[in-house]
C-alpha cells in the first residue's frame, strides 16, 4: 500500500489537541520547577545577590521572578507554541500531498496479526 493522501483537516485537529497537551504539560512544569526553587531559597538567593550587585536596580528583579509574571510568560510561550505547532503539521501536510505526485507517496506494509 502507499499512503498517497494526508487530509490536513484531520492533521490539524491531531496536532492542536497534541500541542495543547504539551502547552500543558509545559504549565505544569514551569509552576513545578518555580516552587521547588521558591522552597529552596533559590530565587531569594538571587534576588539578594542582584540587589548586593546591582543596588536599586537589582532589586527591581524580584518583580521578574514573581509567579504571577513566571507563569504569564509561560502561558504566552505555550501559546505560541500551540498556533506554530498547528501551523506548521498542517502545513507540511500541504507539502506531502504536493510531494507526492513527484515521489509516489510512502510504502506502508499491513499484517494481521496472528493470535
Amino acid at each position: 500500500m502507499f499512503l498517497t493522501h494526508i487530509d490536513p483537516w484531520s492533521v490539524m485537529k491531531q496536532a492542536f489537541l497534541l500541542s495543547l497537551a504539551l502547552a500543558v504539560v509545559m504549565l505544569v512544569a514551569v509552576a513545578t520547577l518555580w516552587f521547588a526553587l521558591e522552597s529552596a531559597g533559590v530565587l531569594e538567593a538571587i534576588t539578594r545577590t542582584a540587589t548586593d550587585v546591582g543596588g536599586e536596580s537589582g532589586a527591581s528583579l524580584s518583580g521578574f521572578l514573581e509567579f504571577g509574571r513566571v507563569m504569564g510568560v509561560a502561558l504566552v510561550v505555550a501559546g505560541v507554541e500551540t498556533v506554530l505547532l498547528t501551523a506548521l503539521a498542517t502545513l507540511f501536510a500541504f507539502l506531502y500531498n504536493l510531494a507526492v505526485g513527484i515521489g509516489g507517496g510512502l510504502e506502508v506494509t499491513l499484517s494481521e496479526d496472528d493470535r
